[in-house]
């Protein structure tokens, strides 16, 4: 006789047990990743754009949205080709969970890895849809400009603290 569990996946296995098809679902799809970070370094006296950080340094998220992301759907136009157009779009995999750091406290791969779970908003919990995450603004929708309309160096002006915000 063969059991099946009512226990959803996402709290059975860790994220380096999903399958790819797991994996892939546990994404919220807030597009908070899209965002341009920096990275404040007060022995440098100056804000970076980078893709790795030292002890010492701070991340600053702004509300400078990668070119290729579609604010509406919040989803990006060239997600199987994002790594080669955009070589500091970080690819969060099962092999480089130590990166989750970069993610908003918000995020699900990050939530799961602090054993947290999964917030009520997420669309796994609302049958497939993301209207639940709009609705309580955890995702970019209607807060973002693209970073083809403004120069790097106006990066700065635009750090915000709305990504970190975070709903059970």
């Amino acid at each position: 006789m063969t059991t099946t569990s009512s226990v959803p996946f996402w709290q059975e296995k860790s994220l380096e047990e999903m399958s790819r098809v797991e994996w892939e679902s546990i994404c919220d799809g807030c597009a908070k990743c899209c965002l341009h970070k920096l990275i404040d370094d007060d022995a440098q006296d100056e804000v970076i754009d980078t893709t790795h950080m030292n002890d010492q340094e701070e991340l600053h998220f702004t509300s400078v949205a990668c070119r290729y992301l579609n604010d509406k759907k919040c989803e990006c136009t060239v997600y199987k080709q994002r790594t080669h157009l955009v070589p500091s779009c970080i690819q969060l995999t099962q092999d480089n969970l130590e990166q989750v750091f970069y993610m908003p406290t918000s995020c699900s791969y990050r939530r799961l890895q602090e054993g947290r779970g999964l917030p009520s908003w997420h669309p796994l919990l609302n049958k497939g849809k993301k209207s639940a995450m709009h609705k309580a603004g955890m995702s970019v929708r209607g807060k973002i400009i693209f970073d083809d309309m403004i120069t790097e160096e106006e990066f700065e002006d635009y750090i915000v603290v709305w990504p970190l915000k975070d709903l059970d």
